[in-house]
């Protein structure tokens, strides 16, 4: 088989064409504000794709996805032995122009939202929510997919004409789905899903779940034993890098990005680690 080709750097993953299969390697960057910061995050990529792992395996009896092994084949453990554990092998497919984003908890843009509105996205709420308290029912808040800058939110009228309502339909309802299910068996193991995005891609005639799936740098997690609504909450997912440099004077959000302390990779390690710990029932490698 030939050599794997790049085709795309993200601010996380490249991506490969090898044969006729993708291939989504991990790497330890750290981006915030849209920024990929200096400093690498050691073990970060193995973290997320071992949880993607958790969760797809889990999944393979209730939905279609992309996956194929995240086990290397035997030219890429002699070819690419670092890529061992941050590897996901894909079928291919054509991305949907959208992000499914599902929120079940008022935090973030959303809170932020119903404090302007009283609503999220449009959708209307009940009066006198605090930040952090649990919606009613879990919300579809679908988004645009930028390929540069901020993801921006979409109406489901926009969504509708965006997807088509046959394919918008199909979303919604495997995005809420999936968003229940998984954070039931969250909770079980102390860990809220406050809110997260789906990917999903078009495969010949069939919609495939595709991309990383649930983890901290695509879902905010929460510790169950310390939730509190009424005011923002501690976080595994990069909220502690994010907070440290909001609170910097000297920096204007555009790259580069500052460097982080030792402190802040090994804090921001740790949490990655916890979640990982915490989901899957595994030992992290650290």
């Amino acid at each position: 088989m030939a050599e794997p080709r790049l085709i795309h750097s993200g601010k996380v993953r490249d991506v490969y064409a090898y044969g006729e299969e993708l291939l989504l390697v991990a790497s330890d960057r750290l981006s915030a504000f849209d920024v990929i910061l200096p400093d690498l995050i050691p073990g970060k990529g193995i973290a997320l794709t071992q949880m993607s792992r958790y969760w797809f395996e889990a999944l393979s009896d209730e939905m279609a996805h992309h996956v194929i092994s995240f086990e290397l084949t035997d030219e890429l453990k002699e070819t690419k032995p670092e890529w061992k554990g941050r590897t996901t092998r894909c079928r291919r497919s054509e991305p949907m122009p959208m992000e499914c984003v599902v929120r079940g908890y008022l935090a973030g843009s959303g809170w932020k939202d119903y404090e302007q509105s009283g609503s999220v996205q449009g959708h209307a709420l009940p009066l006198g929510m605090k930040e952090s308290d649990r919606l009613p029912e879990p919300l579809f808040t679908p988004s645009t997919k930028a390929k540069e800058g901020h993801d921006e939110p979409l109406t489901e009228e926009q969504a509708r004409r965006l997807v088509g309502d046959r394919d918008y339909e199909l979303l919604r309802d495997r995005s809420l789905w999936i968003y229940r299910w998984a954070h039931e068996r969250a909770r079980e193991r102390g860990i809220i899903i406050a809110d997260t995005k789906f990917e999903f891609g078009r495969c010949g005639a069939e919609i495939l779940l595709i991309d990383e799936l649930l983890t901290p740098d695509s879902s905010r997690f929460w510790p169950l034993d310390d939730y509190e609504p009424g005011r923002a909450q501690a976080s595994y997912d990069k909220q502690y890098v994010r907070d440290y440099l909001l609170g910097l004077k000297d920096w204007n959000r555009q790259p580069p990005g500052p460097s982080l302390s030792a402190e802040l990779i090994a804090g921001t390690q740790a949490r990655y680690g916890e979640a990982y710990e915490r989901i899957t029932g595994g030992r992290v490698w650290w």
